[in-house]
């Protein structure tokens, strides 16, 4: 009878507000730290090239090789997660890619800055599966998903905040060099990405560890080894779910200040303003269809989600007018990240309490492995049909997938972590 009541009082706590308010808000601002820096070279991507003496498809491949070394991040922090605890490996891995981040802007050429990004995707690639686990083993089951969308829109905020910096700071460096010492512009935008490592001091002082993990972790590394191995079925459908999931994302936000410029000519400014613009729309439609999907269902919105994507494929990628390309690019990601923002919740509650850190995280990067290699293609493709077909082609087809991926797996909506036997 004891056991069981502290089972009760230590549940509790984990739903109480202040409880797991501090751990969506260090996921969130954990993963938006995280975009920000990815996104960083997206929108310096052709500036870069020129200084290193590149074209865009060899600096498409520092993102390829990014994406491609996550994995090796989910792998490493989220077996740390299930054997000991959230928090810890939470802090190391942003204390890690906060400092590849700086030394990325240091990178004295186009080899270092390879193996400095594929660096950054190991760190890249840990802070997810962790920073998820952590938020929705502590959120009520019924604001599960809307919260979700929250968490996974911290993406969007990334990729805002990195179009609001090089809108703002790029164009200042690039006319006062005398103020950076002389650097290429893009150079100090990188060490702004040391800025992560400060959330550590927040995550020791404000929040606790996962109560559920505390319930469910492996004594030892043999246990947690075979708590993996029975899931091998589980592993092998979320990492297909995530390849289409990240085809969708990367698909269509990786090269999109790349087409705005070879494609409509846009300035520097320009393509920072509209990518901004869209990821508002990111992050209204995460939030909103988080919501609906706490109501009528976690595929269910994914797939609606899915399939409105695809009419807004016209607008978005052949649109006649500047209006009418604002307004495709806003109703693009609001669609996108509508399916994304139903992730964090769904692929958790797929996953059993004891290999939560671990599953979750691992397939989502083994996604990312091989659909980052979207932009590579991307940049390939557009050398002959140009970046408008290519980019509409790529959203069709892996829409329709990733629908079609998601309509045919199951769910556990709602569920209450730490009660499996």
């Amino acid at each position: 009878m004891d056991e069981a009541r502290a089972e009760v009082s230590q549940l509790e706590r984990a739903l109480r507000p202040s409880d797991h308010r501090a751990a969506v808000t260090a996921g969130f601002l954990g993963w938006t730290l995280d975009a920000f820096d990815f996104f960083l070279v997206v929108f310096t991507l052709t500036a870069i090239g020129e200084e290193f003496h590149k074209s865009d498809v060899e600096m498409a491949l520092t993102l390829t090789l990014t994406l491609a070394f996550r994995p090796v991040g989910a792998f490493i922090f989220g077996l740390m997660a299930d054997r000991y605890g959230r928090r810890l490996p939470l802090m190391i891995d942003l204390v890690f890619f906060s400092i590849i981040e700086v030394l990325s802007g240091l990178a004295p050429n186009y080899t270092a800055f390879l193996i400095l990004r594929a660096l950054f995707g190991i760190g890249m690639g840990g802070e997810w599966g962790v920073g998820a686990s952590l938020a929705m083993e502590k959120v009520p089951p019924r604001l599960r998903g809307v919260l979700s969308g929250l968490l996974q829109e911290g993406y969007a905020v990334g990729y805002l905040l990195a179009a609001v910096c090089y809108f703002f700071l790029y164009p200042y460096f690039l006319h006062h060099p005398q103020l950076i010492g002389g650097l290429s512009a893009w150079r100090p935008l990188f060490f702004i990405g040391g800025i992560p490592a400060l959330l550590v001091i927040y995550i020791r002082f404000g929040v606790k560890e996962s109560e559920v993990w505390e319930k469910t972790k492996h004594a030892t590394w043999g246990d947690l080894s075979r708590g993996i191995a029975r899931n091998w079925k589980l592993l092998l459908y979320l990492a297909l779910l995530m390849t289409m999931m990240n085809f969708a994302s990367h698909g269509t936000q990786d090269l999109y200040p790349t087409f705005l410029e070879r494609d409509w000519g846009f300035s520097p400014q320009k393509r920072a303003a509209l990518t901004a613009f869209s990821m508002v729309g990111a992050i209204a439609g995460g939030l909103i269809f988080g919501l609906f999907s706490d109501r009528r269902g976690r595929r269910r919105a994914i797939v609606l989600s899915l399939v409105l994507g695809i009419l807004a494929i016209p607008l978005w990628a052949f649109s006649p007018s500047l209006a009418l390309l604002v307004a495709g690019a806003f109703l693009m990601q609001f669609m996108v990240q509508g399916a994304w923002g139903v992730i964090p919740a769904h692929i958790t509650e797929l996953s059993p309490d004891a290999v939560r850190g671990f599953l979750p995280g691992f397939a989502y990067q083994c996604g990312v492995l091989v659909a980052g290699t979207a932009p590579y293609l991307q940049a390939r493709v557009a050398k002959h049909i140009g970046y408008t077909r290519t980019m509409a082609l790529t959203a069709l087809i892996v829409f329709s997938l990733a629908a079609l991926v998601a309509a045919l797996g199951r769910e556990r909506r709602g569920i209450t972590f730490g009660e499996e036997k």
